[in-house]
């Protein structure tokens, strides 16, 4: 690993330790920390545009499991710069085609995208909210064939994973 991609390594694995940190705020009921949070994933998708635009999408081969597994949530968390998020889309699937990036993680960000551009997800990994207890998706397109999609990609099926989110 060059000294450029070594720091472009570090810097991504920064970024996503000041996401997780940050998360908790992105559901805040105080306006302040709502607003820093989005303020911080702007800022992110902005640095992890400026390295696509260098290095195309951040494989774990180029910068690293750690710093690529960085890239892929910055990017998840691009959520008002669809721009950033489309363009990390378009290189991450190139990456799985070319068997350098995880199909799972690309199910997980085509799924936000979608829903972030108002359409519908295809395997049922964003929840919209919650009601009576049980996690409530957005909607999913074909809904009877979501495990077999979610299978493909390696993501348990429907019911498992939203057992993690049920409060009942």
């Amino acid at each position: 690993m060059t000294p450029d991609i070594a720091a472009v390594a570090a810097e991504l694995t920064v970024m996503a330790a000041a996401d997780h940190r940050a998360a908790c705020s992105a559901n805040s009921e105080d306006p302040a920390e709502r607003l820093a949070w989005r303020r911080l994933t702007a800022q992110h998708a902005d640095r992890l545009g400026e390295i696509m635009d260098a290095h195309g999408w951040p494989t774990a081969e180029l910068v690293g499991e750690d710093a690529a597994r960085a890239a892929w949530l910055i990017a998840q968390h691009a959520d008002r710069q669809l721009d950033v998020q489309r363009r990390a889309l378009g290189l991450m699937a190139q990456a799985v085609a070319d068997g350098a990036a995880s199909p799972r993680d690309l199910a997980f960000l085509r799924d936000r995208t979608l829903v972030n551009e108002g359409r519908e997800q295809v395997y049922g990994t964003q929840i919209a909210g919650m009601k009576d207890g049980s996690p409530i998706p957005w909607p999913c397109e074909e809904p009877e064939r979501m495990d077999e999609r979610r299978a493909e990609v390696g993501i348990p099926p429907f019911a498992e994973y939203i057992a993690q989110f049920s409060t009942a």
